[in-house]
């Protein structure tokens, strides 16, 4: 399937992916595993280039840091929920750095803790968007508790949210959202991953997205 430019997978912007210490490693799984099938290339940033820790104990060494990210140099910047959002603002300049991304156009996708740090940035007051529970964002005294939607995932104005259960409707909105999926094929994909709907790989395979 295509991306969105309808550039080939030698030409497409890499997908940036935050990690850093703490990092729930589960839920941004389905989005890299089937962005880099669809050829983007993945890069890792963490805070600089040492090793960081994610909370199920796998050890990442961070591709480049955060300071060498450029918003023109990618497709999408991913941050996934940490420990370390709700315990003080070692993650905050990831929330700036997203803002630089949204500033230039270019895509975020955020998910569980990651929302919060994006709330009390200031970057949900005016998107609607989600999370865990409308409370959790409450609590960072952001102002955008009126465009808070109740549901798996949301993406508005460029940017995705999801709260931490969400994992696969996480990667069906940047899929939709970079144009790697489409329609029927896009559908059956959260159904077989989401639903264990077995008709659904039919559909799949027969568009070559099995």
């Amino acid at each position: 399937m295509k991306g969105d430019t309808g550039s080939t997978p030698h030409d497409r912007k890499p997908v940036h992916l935050a990690v850093y210490d703490t990092l729930a490693d589960w839920e941004t799984g389905h989005t890299t595993a089937f962005l880099a099938r669809a050829g983007y290339g993945i890069r890792t940033v963490g805070p600089s280039t040492a090793p960081v820790t994610s909370i199920g104990g796998l050890r990442v060494e961070p591709d480049l840091a955060l300071d060498g990210v450029r918003p023109e140099d990618s497709s999408l910047l991913i941050l996934p929920g940490a420990d370390l959002w709700d315990t003080g603002d070692d993650l905050a300049p990831f929330a700036r750095k997203a803002r630089e991304f949204l500033d230039a156009g270019v895509p975020v996708a955020a998910i569980c803790g990651a929302t919060a740090g994006l709330a009390r940035e200031g970057l949900l007051d005016d998107r609607a968007h989600t999370s865990a529970v409308s409370f959790y964002l409450a609590a960072t005294g952001y102002t955008g508790g009126e465009r808070y939607v109740e549901t798996d995932a949301v993406t508005d104005q460029g940017l995705v949210t999801a709260g931490p259960t969400e994992p696969v409707a996480f990667a069906r909105e940047v899929f939709r959202l970079l144009g790697v999926y489409e329609g029927e094929v896009l559908d059956a994909w959260y159904r077989l991953f989401h639903d264990s709907d077995p008709s659904a790989y039919a559909v799949l395979e027969k568009a070559g997205a099995a």
